[in-house]
């Protein structure tokens, strides 16, 4: 992409503020905090409801950038920067995108569904791609603004495109079919994500198919449903396993391991073996396979590369490795755009100022060697990488334009002589195509820890977070807690993303929690909720700030603020209103008031306090009296001492049931982990954590025999049991056991057997077809944190919190 402001002005029908209409553009984004934005990019500034891109401008002009597509210009930069004034910022970033689609004639699929749209497409990428010079989306790019960047990605060099279409209500798949304009459409699974923004199944289905009104063929599974809303003028080419009216009959003979599918089509009959048995599985190859017939692929070819389909790892995972590295695994994908979208997350994630890129031959880039890896080397030195190390047979030959570069014609050749290779105090990218086998470096480098992990969704995270910042008023801020390692999910990764984010605060309980974080490299304010008096040195030196709910406390924090000669140190003052846990009375304002006012060395940055039964609406009318209290002792301090600090008292369940009472700011806890006290509202919130383990032995005991200590259970059948290595000491109440507790193998309940030990616990798999290695869910969506509480008789706090620190976090981004 190669346009001027002057040829873009006309397509957004903009009115223009500048003086550099030639001004070149090569680049679009979206995202102030990318390292890729420069001189020659063009800034959409979009708003959306807990963001607004027009707050990053000044910023963006600071770092080199010039051109930017607003809905008004600020007062500040009036007369400084090229401006495109235009009505709404998202629907011009989609004219321009369907207005760059138009110049290109190559067939286009288009997929849609509510399952399986991202592995289809990655499945048809790798079965088409010896055939086609392929662009697609990068990861799950689908939505409102991902479709539009996606499609920006097209050059000339390119012969076919494979992109995916996400919604989530009505009144959203038009503006992506403009973008997309699909030749060949393909609709998948349709399944129950996104309901809440249906009316029901049939307007949910409708808006789906309103991406396939222009193409030349339509690829379902023949279905009465969905046969219902289509359109005769659409051409379709079916598959069904149970309809003799369907272009194609598909039997599916599932095995172990694999599943023979038995193919009829134009009265001819073959076999195709596919290495999944799962359903979901079956079905998205059944699509790819459609694909092919429709192309008129050799039978042959159709049953030698689908017998490869591989599982698609969607998600970016970031892992501790060894010698204090930090490992970003994306080992199974390696375009431009990804690798685009890769290096914006290893800045958002990195923990060390040190980055160093592992990196396998591009392919499908529609450009020249020479072109792709000259731009490649500019990112790698826009996005600041330390070291590049190059596997290989063609990007070895570009070693040169890599800062720090190594280069190695295989990964073999690399593992061979990696332990002579330092990886120490660094955050390391790894990012291969798949037939590099790149899983193999990332499990050298990878800290050795036992097969238990519990997975963190960031998206989940960043989903629940803008859920909570929509309950806001504009001027709110927002500190987020991430005390006990962010109850239990991690501390620095967090905090991270939250800094991403820009919250304004972050929260911990004791100092060791913040000095971590601050040591880790995070700058955002962090407010330590209970400062021991011998963590007052620590506390200073680190630049935490405590919160102060005692004389006791306030007078020692004084004091040593005054030898230090310190000015105006920031402080945030307790208030109890009720909680009776911590906190000044308001029996003790006036001594409060007097201290503080006989001193400069600290400054009240915040007064606060805390609700007791916010989640209950049983006590509506005592939260109510806590929220008068606070705000009748809040005022008499601030009167006193003259002084408008941040005034904040709620917390995560206060901010859905109290909204009147936001004042200046409001601390966000449980909910940003996907957990709240409202069924309603727990709906609304993605699952963040899921803990997960595998199935170390299978065997098979007799009626009478017994499983565990004490012999707690007596088998009343033949009984095939499965051991897991997780336990008490990994945090799995003992209570959870004999019988009250399950965990999830292949989808089915299997429940736990006897007691739970210190490193293991042991399941009833007898009705479940698995197998050792198998995969086992303690936590997660089923059973979820919330069932585990109930039957435990605790609270979801408990569970999260009780994840020992020898349970590997791995985090990742969809």
């Amino acid at each position: 992409m190669t346009l001027s402001i002057r040829n873009i002005i006309p397509i957004l029908k903009a009115q223009f503020q500048g003086d550099r209409e030639v001004a070149i553009i090569d680049s679009v984004s979206i995202d102030s905090r990318s390292l890729q934005n420069g001189e020659n990019t063009l800034f959409f500034a979009l708003i959306g409801p807990n963001h607004d891109g027009h707050e990053y401008l000044s910023e963006l002009l600071e770092q080199g950038v010039f051109n930017f597509v607003v809905q008004q210009v600020p007062d500040a930069l009036v007369g400084k920067a090229n401006f495109l004034i235009v009505e709404n910022s998202l629907e011009a970033l989609q004219t321009f995108a369907a207005k760059y689609r138009s110049n290109f004639t190559f067939p286009i699929i288009g997929i849609t569904g509510s399952n399986g749209k991202t592995i289809v497409k990655e499945w048809l990428n790798f079965l088409l791609s010896p055939d086609y010079n392929i662009i697609r989306s990068p990861k799950s790019y689908n939505s409102q603004v991902g479709v539009p960047l996606s499609v920006l990605g097209i050059n000339e060099k390119h012969n076919l495109g494979i992109f995916e279409a996400g919604i989530s209500t009505v009144d959203e798949m038009a503006n992506l079919e403009k973008i997309i304009r699909p030749t060949i459409g393909i609709l998948t699974n349709i399944g129950s994500a996104h309901d809440e923004g249906f009316h029901d199944a049939g307007e949910k289905i409708k808006e789906k198919l309103k991406l396939f009104p222009s193409v030349d063929v339509l690829i379902l599974n023949k279905n009465r449903t969905i046969d219902a809303f289509l359109s005769p003028k659409v051409k379709t080419f079916t598959w069904s396993s149970d309809d003799g009216k369907a272009d194609v009959f598909v039997m599916a003979n599932e095995k172990p391991d694999q599943t023979e599918l038995r193919i009829t089509y134009q009265k001819q009959c073959f076999k195709v073996v596919i290495p999944f048995s799962d359903q979901a599985s079956i079905e998205n190859a059944i699509h790819c396979l459609m694909l092919m017939l429709y192309l008129q692929y050799d039978e042959a070819v159709i049953q030698a590369r689908m017998q490869q389909l591989y599982p698609v790892e969607m998600r970016l995972k970031v892992k501790n490795g060894i010698h204090n590295t930090r490992i970003i695994d994306d080992s199974y994908s390696s375009d431009f755009q990804s690798l685009k979208i890769a290096l914006d997350f290893l800045e958002s994630q990195k923990q060390y100022k040190k980055k160093t890129l592992i990196l396998s031959d591009i392919f499908q880039s529609g450009l020249s060697n020479d072109e792709l890896y000259a731009q490649v080397s500019f990112l790698i030195v826009t996005n600041q990488i330390n070291r590049v190390i190059a596997i290989g047979p063609t990007i070895s030959g570009y070693q040169r334009k890599f800062p720090n570069g190594l280069s190695f014609p295989t990964t073999q050749a690399f593992l061979d002589v990696m332990d002579t290779i330092s990886f120490a105090n660094e955050t390391v990218l790894i990012k291969g195509a798949r037939h590099f086998h790149f899983e193999e470096i990332v499990t050298a480098l990878e800290e050795k820890t036992h097969e238990t992990v519990l997975e963190i969704n960031l998206n989940a995270i960043s989903h629940n977070l803008n859920f909570y910042k929509s309950k806001l008023q504009p001027d709110t801020k927002l500190m987020v807690m991430v005390k006990a390692f962010s109850y239990g999910n991690g501390g620095y990764e967090i905090a991270k993303l939250l800094a991403h984010h820009k919250v304004d605060y972050l929260g911990v309980a004791f100092a060791d929690e913040g000095i971590a974080l601050k040591q880790a490299g995070i700058e955002l304010p962090i407010m330590v909720m209970n400062p021991e008096s011998t963590s007052y040195q620590s506390l200073i030196q680190h630049g935490l700030e405590p919160e102060i709910y005692s004389l006791k406390g306030l007078n020692a924090f004084v004091k040593l603020a005054e030898e230090k000669r310190l000015k105006h140190f920031p402080i945030h003052i307790k208030l109890d209103t009720g909680m009776h846990r911590l906190g000044f009375m308001e029996a003790d304002m006036p001594q409060l008031i007097a201290r503080l006012q006989q001193t400069q060395a600290v400054e009240v940055k915040s007064i606060l306090s805390h609700l007791a039964a916010s989640d209950s609406m049983a006590y509506v009318d005592f939260t109510l009296d806590q929220i008068k209290l606070y705000k009748t002792l809040s005022e008499q301090l601030m009167e006193a001492l003259k002084i408008q600090p941040i005034r904040h008292i709620l917390n995560t369940s206060g901010i859905s049931n109290f909204g009147q009472a936001q004042f200046d700011m409001v601390r966000l806890g449980i909910g940003l982990y996907g957990v709240s006290n409202d069924e309603d509202e727990q709906k609304l919130l993605e699952q963040v954590a899921t803990l997960k383990s595998i199935i170390s032995q299978i065997r098979v005991i007799e009626p009478g025999e017994s499983v565990g200590y004490s012999r707690r259970f007596m088998a009343e059948r033949l009984t095939r049991v499965a051991t897991v290595p997780i336990g008490y000491a990994d945090g799995i109440s003992r209570h959870w056991g004999n019988g009250n507790g399950y965990v999830t193998i292949k989808n089915k309940k299997a429940p736990i057997l006897g007691s739970v030990c210190m490193d293991m616990l042991m399941v009833d798999v007898t009705d479940i077809d698995c197998k050792e290695g198998n995969e086992v869910i303690i936590f997660g969506k089923d059973p979820s944190v919330m069932h585990m509480a109930k039957v435990l008789g605790t609270i979801p706090y408990e569970i999260m919190t009780s994840i020992s620190q020898r349970v590997k976090r791995i985090f990742y981004r969809e």
